[in-house]
């Protein structure tokens, strides 16, 4: 269930009383805001919507059985959870005075256009510090706002592969392979949303705000681990020499020691389990002898894997390939959450590869932790979103409240928050400024104009 006003009251979040003007669009940006409105904050996205990238095409996909219209992509309402929608044509005259207005009693405005975009509509910076002294102002282009390539435009797959990491996931003798999702989209959100709450809690302590500048292509070059200190220190350039050291910590032909990633350990792999079906597999991990004697004795203590030669981690090492058979005859032999309990309860590393219907249905420990909490949308119905993956102890971080449909909110933010009066409300969508001419109403709008 969601959050009600009555947990709030008791439980205030740590950002009550904080107002961000949202303009982020596609994911890394809504990403961060959608937290940072988990977190407590008031979010008003600010959306048009003939150029509403999350509502509209393929990225608004709906769920099955449900009419597409700008308010019910999966995508989307995921992404923006625990926010107000206003809909705005900025570039008018009139949707530009109340912008300013709505960010002269705001806290923090976000961004994740390219660095010209804001500052070409009259609100970089210089001119919103005009409007409010202390306004933290928060972006992330592909590059940031300084240097040479400030200008460039991209995408997080486009700057996934200028920071190193595309390069770093191709197998050998094999093109860079890149990421299965966009994974500094998600991860520059949860930037976004980190230096956000730095910014705000340096305004509570100097009364000062500021332009915090991230460039998505930079970050992404600081989650390259320690392959930076390969080139700087060690001398060595990237090389996909063999498979990348993931379920497998060593791969014939390779060197034993592993360059920055130091000494390799076996077993470390994934292995079928039972039913061998597409996404039967375990991963078991030894990071010591005596955790290979654990594994060796939950076995049953088998003739092969009691042999002097896999006492050791240089003889599993050497003998790697007659290990993981073996050790793949047995676990084909039990269900693998079976063998994770098993294998835990003996003081063995083990986890089941999960896929999202494994993560959704089957997993007791998320759903324990509430990381998915049931949201009710007017037009979805009641879904489950993810919830915040870490609980507060004293203000919790919950979803709270669904995606906004588009333009939900107008009546509240501009007879509400800015104090105009109904009929600039009425005015606004007959001159279109909260509303193209070009679009039919939805039925919620015309209520709340008749």
């Amino acid at each position: 269930m969601t959050q009600t006003t009555t947990e709030t009251k008791i439980n205030p979040r740590p950002l009550d009383g904080i107002r961000i003007v949202d303009f982020t669009w596609v994911r890394a940006g809504p990403w961060a805001t959608r937290w940072l409105g988990a977190l407590g904050a008031q979010v008003i996205k600010i959306e048009w919507p003939l150029r509403e990238f999350g509502r509209a095409g393929g990225a608004a996909a709906a769920p099955p059985g449900i009419t597409p219209t700008l308010n019910t992509g999966g995508n989307f309402n995921d992404t923006n959870a625990n926010k107000m929608s206003l809909s705005l044509n900025v570039r008018s005259p009139r949707g530009m005075d109340i912008i300013r207005r709505l960010i002269s009693v705001s806290d923090a405005v976000v961004e994740n256009y390219s660095a010209s975009v804001l500052e070409n509509w009259g609100l970089g910076y210089e001119e919103l510090k005009k409007l409010r002294e202390d306004i933290v102002y928060v972006s992330m282009s592909g590059f940031g706002h300084s240097g040479r390539h400030k200008h460039y435009t991209t995408f997080g797959p486009s700057a996934q592969a200028l920071s190193g990491m595309t390069f770093a996931s191709g197998l050998p003798d094999k093109p860079p392979a890149g990421w299965g999702w966009s994974y500094l989209d998600d991860s520059g959100g949860m930037y976004i949303a980190f230096y956000t709450l730095a910014a705000l809690f340096h305004r509570q302590t100097t009364g000062r705000g500021q332009h915090v500048d991230m460039g998505q292509m930079i970050m992404g070059a600081t989650l390259n681990g320690s392959a930076l200190l390969d080139v700087t220190i060690n001398g060595r350039s990237s090389t996909r020499e063999g498979y990348p050291p993931g379920n497998r910590a060593h791969w014939p032909g390779t060197p034993l020691v592993s360059g920055y990633r130091g000494r390799t350990v076996a077993p470390h792999n994934s292995y079928r389990t039972l039913g061998g079906g597409y996404n039967d597999w375990c991963t078991i991990a030894c990071f010591s002898d005596e955790e290979w004697r654990n594994l060796v004795c939950l076995m049953g203590s088998p003739d092969w894997a009691t042999d002097a030669k896999l006492a050791t981690l240089q003889g599993r090492l050497q003998n790697q390939e007659e290990m993981d058979r073996c050790i793949e005859e047995w676990t084909l032999t039990l269900e693998k959450y079976d063998l994770m309990h098993k294998c835990q309860a003996a003081g063995v590393r083990a986890m089941p590869v999960q896929s999202n219907e494994d993560r959704a249905e089957h997993d007791p420990q998320l759903r324990e932790r509430g990381l998915l909490r049931e949201v009710d949308h007017p037009e979805l119905g009641t879904r489950r979103m993810q919830n915040a993956p870490f609980v507060l102890s004293e203000s919790p971080a919950r979803n709270h409240r669904h995606a906004p449909l588009i333009g939900q909110d107008n009546e509240e933010i501009i007879t509400g928050i800015l104090g105009m009066s109904r009929e600039e409300l009425v005015s606004g969508y007959s001159d279109g400024t909260f509303w193209p001419d070009s679009m039919d109403l939805y039925p919620y709008q015309k209520e709340l104009l008749q």
